[in-house]
């Protein structure tokens, strides 16, 4: 793709020819958190809070050693919830509850992102490794939930997180998605890897402002990583309602 780039609202992202990529998609997936509400609403670190909570109590340690403890589990096993429950058999669904009882009021409505979600042709969900209970009262709080055919959460996922290619196996047979016609937007590259082998397009999320950092170890337009690797990554943006935008107007006729 030689898309060029615009100094207009575009210009954030890929020119509008090089988003024809997007023409054929029936499914749009969304991450939910730091995704479809910006990383700067601090909402995870909340739920960060909560699950060290949870460590400490559980373990009997300190918030400094929990902490410690919750990122290795998340490194080995994907979530601190998998690694607890592998080495710890502790219930889930207390887990869950425990770490999502936050405050939503830093979320704020959204009119503009449920716009250009809701023009996207085809069906759009919610994947996500939180639960869906979590997912639903983000989504309210944004006002977004109407856009959404389905939830697909860790608890659909048997408990197994992305980026294992088991969960992305069982969110296809569950929606019957077809990758291939597939977008997946996502603020973790690991989380694309498995996506953008099935055929689907993918867009990484990244916090406001920091897109252009991002740039500098990806070719946009072809998806190259410095060197000649290659990424899963087929765009980068730091405005999720923009980039969306500028899709819905890739795919108007001409």
């Amino acid at each position: 793709m030689t898309g060029k780039r615009t100094t207009s609202e575009e210009g954030r992202h890929l020119h509008a020819q090089d988003l024809r990529v997007f023409q054929g998609v029936q499914a749009w997936v969304f991450d939910l958190d730091n995704t479809l509400y910006p990383a700067e609403t601090d909402l995870f670190s909340q739920i960060n809070e909560q699950i060290s909570s949870y460590v400490a109590r559980l373990l009997s340690i300190g918030k400094k050693e929990a902490q410690v403890q919750q990122k290795a589990y998340y490194r080995q096993y994907g979530t601190t919830l998998r690694g607890l429950m592998l080495e710890h058999k502790i219930n889930p669904d207390d887990f869950l509850k425990h770490a999502h009882d936050i405050d939503y009021s830093t979320v704020k409505p959204n009119p503009a992102l449920g716009t250009s979600i809701s023009a996207l042709p085809g069906k759009k969900y919610i994947f996500t490794n939180g639960d869906k209970p979590h997912a639903e009262r983000t989504a309210a709080a944004l006002g977004i939930s109407d856009h959404f055919e389905d939830i697909f959460d860790i608890v659909a996922a048997d408990l197994i997180p992305k980026p294992s290619r088991e969960t992305y196996d069982m969110f296809l047979k569950q929606t019957g998605v077809s990758p291939v016609r597939a977008a997946m937007f996502e603020d973790l590259q690991r989380n694309l890897d498995v996506p953008r082998k099935l055929g689907m397009r993918t867009v990484l999320i990244v916090p406001s402002g920091t897109r252009d950092v991002f740039r500098e170890d990806w070719d946009l337009e072809g998806g190259d990583l410095k060197g000649g690797q290659k990424s899963s990554v087929d765009f980068v943006t730091d405005d999720l309602t923009g980039f969306l935008k500028a899709v819905n107007g890739a795919l108007k006729p001409l």
